[in-house]
């Protein structure tokens, strides 16, 4: 399954895209505010050993993020903790590739994955966190149509010292009635 935009496309992952995942898990930059996952060193088998059992989770999706250009695969965005009976579940995303970084892509594959949530996963309500330090990628959720929700203080630790996480959501009714044409952005 592939979800489509005019610049980029979202298809499943695969154990052929370990390189690209261990050299964004070397760079610190690019997993900063990320999943506590990559605070551990992780080896290239144990991102292969990952990567072959992420498609078989019922409770997560998870799709690469490519370019139409050159197929690189440039990062990867889903949607976790996915509970059927709330009808609910949690929006991530990693752009590894940081010459990618800025141009609308997190706004685009945002919409993209919560629009698949939405319309063809039946779900409700879209979470996410982020860190506050992270402004650009709040900003890009709001472009999104996500709405600030609150505030989970000191929730996190990065970099020595405790931060605090932003919470916004999406309700499947605000989503239909202003979801607008996706390919607005990159």
């Amino acid at each position: 399954m592939q979800l489509e935009a005019e610049h980029y496309y979202l298809r499943s992952l695969d154990i052929s895209d370990t390189e690209y995942f261990y050299q964004w898990s070397q760079d610190r930059e690019v997993t900063i505010y990320s999943l506590s996952a990559y605070a551990y060193p992780q080896s290239r088998s144990d991102i292969s050993s990952w990567l072959s059992t992420i498609n078989a989770d019922p409770k997560n999706v998870s799709f690469g993020i490519c370019t139409r250009a050159t197929n690189e695969l440039i990062g990867y965005a889903g949607i976790s903790d996915i509970s059927t009976l709330n009808r609910s579940g949690e929006f991530f995303i990693l752009i590894g590739n940081k010459q990618f970084w800025g141009k609308g892509i997190g706004t685009l594959v945002t919409k993209l994955v919560t629009d698949y949530a939405i319309r063809t996963l039946g779900l409700h309500r879209v979470q996410l966190t982020a860190s506050t330090l992270n402004s650009r990628a709040i900003s890009a959720y709001k472009r999104a149509g996500y709405k600030h929700e609150g505030v989970m203080r000191q929730s996190g630790f990065r970099n020595g010292e405790f931060v605090d996480k932003a919470v916004m959501s999406v309700l499947s009714h605000e989503w239909l009635f202003s979801a607008g044409d996706i390919d607005t952005v990159a």
